[in-house]
């Protein structure tokens, strides 16, 4: 059986919407309802409800409130312990949202595996960050991370709809650094 080049573009669209879902979880579900009502890509079956006019307010009023809540200095941290595991799902879903025409089974499989894997590694690297950050300055420079943040998301939302295949290399070279970068942290030059 030969693969299906529309079901591997359209993996390629959940893996970088995915990606999206790592730094933010509801902008890029806004961004897949705004492209799904415009026609700019298909929905799997079951999914269609993402493309309708009660979703898109829902993603949107839902994005407004999780961007403002990141703004607050103590609210970051503790929205990114429950947005890490919610990242995976978020990531897992949106990869099954536009998969495509293929088995059950196949599809949620690769979803958790691709989808959900991107999301959790991309949102614990900006846990990581972000905690970071905070202990560094008290959360004062927090604000710079979380305005990264936004416009990492729509740039992958965006990357992911218009170019998949260049999403698709982005979120895996941004997943290669995010791990690298765990397991290889910089050593201080005490330790020279």
């Amino acid at each position: 059986m030969e693969p299906d080049p529309t079901n591997l573009l359209a993996f390629f669209i959940g893996i970088g919407i995915s990606a999206a879902c790592g730094f933010r979880l509801f902008l890029p579900f806004f961004g897949l309802s705004i492209a799904a009502i415009n026609g700019w890509l298909n929905l799997s079956p079951g999914f269609q409800w993402i493309g309708t006019w009660p979703a898109l307010i829902a993603f949107a009023t839902a994005t407004v409130f999780e961007i403002g809540a990141y703004y607050i200095p103590w609210l970051d941290n503790l929205l990114d312990t429950v947005a890490t595991p919610a990242a995976v799902i978020a990531g897992t879903i949106a990869t099954v949202s536009v998969a495509g025409d293929l088995p059950p089974f196949i599809k949620w499989s690769l979803a958790l595996i691709a989808g959900g894997s991107v999301a959790g590694v991309v949102q614990t690297g900006t846990a990581v960050l972000r905690g970071a950050s905070t202990m560094a300055t008290g959360g004062t420079a927090n604000f710079l991370l979380t305005t990264a943040e936004i416009f990492g998301s729509a740039f992958f939302t965006l990357l992911a709809v218009a170019i998949p295949v260049l999403a698709l290399i982005a979120a895996l070279t941004l997943m290669i650094w995010l791990v690298w970068r765990r397991l290889h942290p910089r050593q201080s030059k005490n330790n020279i």
